[in-house]
């Protein structure tokens, strides 16, 4: 290889590089390093962030579409690797946000790439190339591919952020994710501090052989100016020739040729070990599949046997078809399941029906996708008959459907915990009256997360104490291995959920008409649209929910916890909500028409454009709450605290300040005892309020409230 150093003379005042200077030259080695370090991360984050916000911004459409399959897979790897809870596992987004999270994924893979390739080939990215840096193997040239690879994947993101994970899940910080920034910053840091012992090397240039060096200035050349080559023979002569020094590589038949004994004792011994182990895993092979056949007879054999006496044709009495059923259900052949649930299909002997039900009970979970397909086909039959079926036929038909519905509530009970992902969406399994018997559901203090009751109908179940969402392998809640039910569009009408764990469930749109919610659990759960009407939540946690649209009418709701929650366009319309926490939630819209909402904690709360027209508030606290726009019209404020809140175009018309001891309602201020100053409206500015009359105004002022027709305070005109 050959190097040449040629001398030339130039003209300084017509020299190039006086053409611009390079600002970044002037800054301190390190400095520029970091620099380009942190433009590096930059252009690679931004490339992905840029179209995934334009994909936030345009998710609005009519007609979603599932999300790119291998968006929605990486998005859950990450989810996954980070503890992340992911509720939606099959999400649908808008075309455009499919194609703007498509190019999320894969721009900053090009622009990395391409940042990669100029650091192996130049040793310089752009941002190296910007601030002046350059990257160096020993021999002062481009690092080359390995290197690159080994300097960035390997030794600077790899070992990093592999320690700071690894320290991260065995310390027990996870899934606390600020915690891993933290470690990753200090993993960043440590690496990068090596470099004072090592010649400003840092780890991952040790690793992977490299340095950091000055790069050349960046010359704007001047193309009118001519350059005249002086001392060209001095010139020549420092060409410096460096002899190139290649290294012997292994040559195996070289090898081979100068040890021949040896080369024939390895290649016969390891002849002789192919042929005796082929020999050993054939004979063993043959042997476990006549093994295997042998036993398929026996049992094909046993349930034939087994078959021919549930044939309609067969002189079997009841007794004998019952001991085949149970023995089906015992023995451990595919066939088994589907025969069984055909017989519960056509069975028309009650006996022998509730026979079939146990034996189905038997055979396990493997039992419930058939169980449920068969529900759901019953289901069908028995809406169908109420247009014209005779009496006895809705009966049989009613008594097959509640043996299937008792078969799944025995699985879920016996297997509850250990059959998650289980799909029971849209069947039923609410109370069936189908006289002579009837069914209703009771799985109590059971385990059924992971399980997708999805449209399924509940109505009148009794799963006081179950569960809904459970830890996964981690052991850790809200994490992306929670097993999480999905009851979405379920029926659970009149049902007691009583204590019940639904933390983090899907319950988009679910009907809890007259539920009995008492003290359950329903925290971070999403309840878009959830009906609520006339439940009962007494004591009940719904903190960080989303209830967007949720539907409160009548339902109890007294010391109920829907702090930080979403409640947009949520309707309380006599609902009673006494001592009910709302902080800092969403009520944006939201309707409290004639609701008691009395002695309820608002501080913070969002309650634009809320109706609370004739709503009981006494005792209230809208600290800091945004009222701008409210309706407040005959609203009870009595005791109200409405420090800090924003009263811009509040409707007061008609809202009592101060309850009347004589309840008559054109009488505002009665008593002397009523006028008792307190620092609930001190310094409220009630200016851009409206619909204020002269009564409240004067009570206003009295409080210390601000107000245009409120009098100067004494000493001041």
């Amino acid at each position: 290889m050959t190097s040449p150093t040629l001398g030339r003379d130039t003209d300084q005042s017509q020299s190039p590089s006086s053409w611009p200077d390079v600002p970044s030259q002037s800054l301190p080695f390190w400095v520029r390093r970091w620099g380009a370090l942190v433009a590096e991360v930059s252009l690679v984050a931004v490339s992905g962030l840029i179209p995934f916000t334009l994909g936030v911004v345009s998710n609005r459409s009519s007609q979603p579409v599932p999300l790119n399959p291998v968006v929605r897979v990486t998005s859950q790897t990450v989810a996954a690797t980070l503890g992340i809870p992911v509720r939606d596992r099959s999400p649908k987004v808008a075309p455009l946000t499919n194609l703007f999270w498509s190019g999320a994924l894969l721009l900053p893979m090009v622009v990395g790439g391409w940042q990669l390739y100029l650091l192996a080939k130049r040793g310089q990215t752009l941002p190296k190339l910007w601030f002046g840096v350059q990257v160096v193997n020993p021999n002062g040239s481009p690092p080359g591919w390995g290197r690159a690879i080994s300097r960035e994947f390997i030794g600077r993101w790899g070992m990093t952020l592999g320690i700071a994970y690894g320290l991260w899940q065995v310390t027990g910080a996870y899934p606390n994710l600020l915690i891993l920034g933290a470690l990753s910053g200090v993993t960043l840091l440590g690496d990068a501090l090596i470099a004072k012992r090592f010649q400003g090397r840092t780890g991952h240039d040790l690793l992977a052989g490299t340095s950091v060096q000055e790069a050349p200035p960046i010359l704007v050349f001047n193309p009118f100016t001519n350059y005249d080559w002086v001392a060209e023979d001095d010139g020549v002569h420092a060409i410096v020739i460096t002899p190139e020094t290649g290294k012997q590589e292994f040559n195996l038949w070289a090898w081979m040729r100068q040890h021949p004994g040896l080369t024939l004792i390895i290649v016969s011994s390891a002849s002789l070990a192919a042929v005796l182990g082929t020999f050993v895993g054939t004979q063993i092979y043959i042997q476990n599949q006549a093994n295997r056949r042998e036993f398929q007879q026996q049992d094909n054999e046993v349930f034939l046997a087994l078959v021919s006496k549930l044939s309609p044709n067969a002189s079997t009495d009841v007794a004998q078809k019952r001991g085949a059923i149970l023995a089906l259900g015992a023995i451990k052949d595919p066939r088994a399941i589907p025969l069984l649930v055909d017989l519960l299909a056509q069975e028309g002997n009650p006996v022998l029906i509730d026979v079939t039900q146990q034996a189905l009970v038997s055979t396990g979970p493997e039992a419930l996708p058939h169980l449920r397909r068969l529900n759901q086909a019953l289901k069908n039959d028995l809406d169908s008959m109420q247009f014209g079926a005779e009496n006895q036929e809705k009966q049989l038909t009613g008594r097959r459907q509640q043996a299937t519905q008792r078969a799944i509530a025995k699985i879920l009970k016996v297997y509850g915990g250990f059959i998650h992902n289980t799909d029971l969406s849209r069947i039923d399994l609410g109370q069936n009256t189908t006289p002579p018997v009837q069914f209703t559901l009771v799985l109590e203090q059971t385990d059924l997360s992971g399980i997708n009751f999805r449209n399924t109908n509940l109505t009148k179940a009794s799963l006081k104490n179950s569960r809904f969402a459970s830890a996964g392998e981690d052991g850790r809640l809200e994490t992306f291995d929670d097993w999480v039910s999905d009851l979405s569009g379920a029926d659970l009408t009149e049902a007691d959920l009583t204590g019940a764990f639904l933390s983090n469930t899907l319950l988009k749109y679910s009907n809890f008409l007259k539920a009995n919610l008492n003290k359950a659990n329903l925290s971070s759960s999403d309840l878009t649209g959830a009906n609520f009407s006339k439940a009962q939540l007494l004591g009940s946690n719904l903190q960080g929910a989303n209830l967007t649209d949720a539907k409160f009418t009548g339902a109890e709701l007294a010391s109920a916890n829907l702090s930080n929650t979403n409640l947009k366009t949520a309707r309380f319309s006599e609902a009673k909500a006494p001592g009910a926490n709302f902080q800092s939630s969403n009520l944006k819209q939201a309707n409290f028409k004639n609701t008691d909402v009395s002695a309820v904690n608002f501080t913070g709360a969002n309650l634009q454009e809320a109706d609370l027209t004739s709503a009981k508030l006494t005792g209230s606290n809208f600290k800091n709450a945004r009222l701008q726009d409210a309706n407040l019209k005959n609203a009870n404020l009595s005791l109200v605290n409405f420090q800090g809140a924003k009263l811009d175009g509040t409707n007061f018309k008609g809202a009592i300040f101060v309850s009347s001891q004589q309840n008559k309602p054109d009488q505002f201020i009665t008593t002397s005892e009523d006028m008792s100053k307190s620092n609930r409206l001190k310094k409220v500015d009630f200016s851009n309020a409206i619909n204020l009359d002269n009564n409240q105004i004067q009570y206003i002022c009295a409080q210390g409230g601000i107000h245009p027709d409120c009098p100067p305070p004494e000493g001041k005109k």
